[in-house]
């Protein structure tokens, strides 16, 4: 256990000099605190009563520690690193395919297009019941289950056995695991004539090479109109967030700038390379919409290049750096502060403490914010103008420039009760799993599906079956009320299940609000011009 202390005292040590790193002329008083925690350290570790779990400690300490400085800076175990890492590199190594687990069985939704099950000939509705030789299916089966089977370095073997419907015999591959996409879009599509439409769920490192794959794709389909959804994208990489800026404004101007106490200001800049310069532009966000999400559309506002959409966004300006510790775990801690082109500082207070701060939604909601724009007041000094002379604000988010209310009049018990069940995925799994042969035959593709697919009285009678048979009871006042949420999710569900995400959303487009003011914006072709937009 001293040996333990011994690196206890090293490992703060090493936090305290990577803290204060970067300090010129670091006080004497710095210099004392610092020999005062080690000094303390050294007292435990002579004098303590009792064996103290170190490892548990020493994770505390720096939890703790981190806790009372902001709300973003944070430890990370070697342990987390990876998976925590996982969605902003954009990959990770294993057999390609995506999966759930439905009636105690791994069925496969889709195959990764170009990974090593689709290469093999696995297709969407095989059901994986032998892993190595030992049977994958029965309770024990979970999603954590299967990605410790499936998953493995890249270049290492698994042996699956398929059940394949209409196939007596079970099909066996050897699969050659290989590194897998992490796509950070989620849907690319025409929304109407001439209007692109492109999801957009994290910053990550493929993100940009994501983005100009989707937007070739809509500009040989003949989009010259663009809506850029950031709704719930929670952020990722500063420089990703730039570079996807930079695709909309001319060269040389102000993208963001960030600055710190012990980090010296750096500006981002628009250069030659933009591939939607020009362009009427939609970004929608909400409050969700947070960090490298807002820097798009702070920049994007702040230039009139293009009309922000939704509601106020989460409102994160805080800039984080990684510090590798001793133990292969890190620390991202804050060392700077963002800054739109305006010079907005859009971080919103955080002096209540980190709970209070994470129950921002619930307190927007109370407050009627969601549902109100005249709700929300900013003080003249969070007043700033933008290229063209518009008043925006900071302290606190994004606020759009068109308010789209959140509608919870469509919400009821019984949806929820519905969802907590799952059970709208297991009755579209189950419908596809019995008829993608007959479905994709009446509907060869998403466009048919959309116009002709109707969730009709007997499909409904089935579905309302099965949430009996599961013990939630048929609630008449609930399905009025969401009803129309209910039958359009189940389409598009089985959309997804027919094809890929792309189709979900397009299906699902038909009940979202903020989705169809987008295109009526778009649509409206002096707004722009009355608002001074640059198009």
């Amino acid at each position: 256990m001293r040996s333990n202390c011994k690196l206890f005292i090293l490992l703060v040590f090493s936090i305290l000099i990577i803290i204060s790193q970067g300090v010129k002329g670091q006080s004497k008083e710095d210099k004392d605190q610092i020999q005062k925690l080690v000094t303390v350290m050294q007292i435990i570790d002579y004098a303590y009563v009792d064996s103290l779990e170190m490892d548990e400690l020493v994770e505390d300490m720096i939890i703790s520690s981190l806790r009372e400085l902001d709300p973003h800076s944070a430890y990370i175990s070697k342990e987390d690193l990876d998976r925590m890492n996982e969605p902003l590199e954009g990959s990770f190594e294993g057999i390609g395919v995506s999966f759930q687990v439905f009636h105690d069985t791994i069925l496969v939704i889709s195959p990764v297009p170009g990974g090593p099950s689709e290469k093999l000939g696995i297709m969407a509705g095989d059901k994986i019941v032998k892993i190595d030789g030992k049977d994958a299916t029965g309770k024990d089966i979970d999603n954590q289950w299967v990605m410790d089977h499936l998953r493995g370095k890249k270049g290492t073997k698994v042996d699956v056995s398929i059940y394949r419907k209409g196939r007596k015999a079970l099909i066996d591959y050897t699969i050659i695991r290989d590194k897998i996409p992490l796509n950070s879009i989620d849907a690319t599509f025409m929304a109407a004539p001439g209007i692109g439409y492109i999801k957009l769920n994290r910053f990550s490192k493929t993100s940009m090479d994501e983005f100009e794959e989707s937007l070739f794709k809509l500009k040989s389909q003949g989009m010259q109109k663009l809506i850029l959804d950031l709704r719930g994208n929670a952020g990722g990489y500063l420089g990703t967030a730039a570079d996807l800026s930079d695709e909309f404004l001319d060269y040389g101007k102000l993208i963001v700038y960030t600055e710190g106490l012990k980090s010296p200001k750096q500006d981002f800049k628009s250069t030659l390379l933009g591939s939607f310069q020009k362009g009427k532009l939609v970004i929608l966000i909400n409050e969700g919409s947070a960090s490298a999400s807002e820097i798009v559309s702070g920049a994007v506002q702040d230039w009139d290049r293009g009309l922000i959409v939704g509601r106020r966004s989460f409102g994160k300006g805080l800039v984080q750096r990684p510090f590798p510790l001793p133990d292969g775990s890190v620390i991202r801690l804050t060392t700077a502060k963002y800054y739109t082109p305006s010079g907005r500082y859009i971080q919103r207070p955080y002096d209540n403490g980190i709970e209070d701060y994470y129950m921002e939604f619930q307190k927007r909601y109370k407050h009627g914010e969601l549902i109100h724009s005249d709700s929300i007041h900013f003080p003249d000094s969070l007043k700033y103008q933008t290229a063209g002379g518009r008043t925006v604000y900071g302290g606190g988010g994004i606020m759009p420039d068109i308010f789209v209310p959140w509608d919870s009049t469509w919400y009821s018990d019984y949806y929820a009760d519905l969802r907590r069940k799952g059970l709208l995925n297991q009755y579209t799994v189950d419908i596809v799993d019995k008829n993608r042969e007959s479905l994709l035959k009446t509907y060869p593709d998403i466009r048919t599906f959309k116009e002709k697919f109707v969730f009709n009285e007997a499909l409904e009678k089935d579905f309302l079956a099965l949430a009996e048979s599961e013990d939630v009871e048929f609630d008449e006042e609930g399905w009025d009320a969401s009803g129309k949420v209910i039958r359009t999710q189940i389409k598009a569900l089985i959309a997804r299940n027919l094809w890929n995400m792309d189709a979900y959303f397009e299906v699902s487009t038909v009940i979202d609000d903020g989705f169809q003011k987008a295109v009526e914006i778009l649509q409206d072709d002096e707004l722009f011009d009355r608002l001074g937009i640059d198009q």
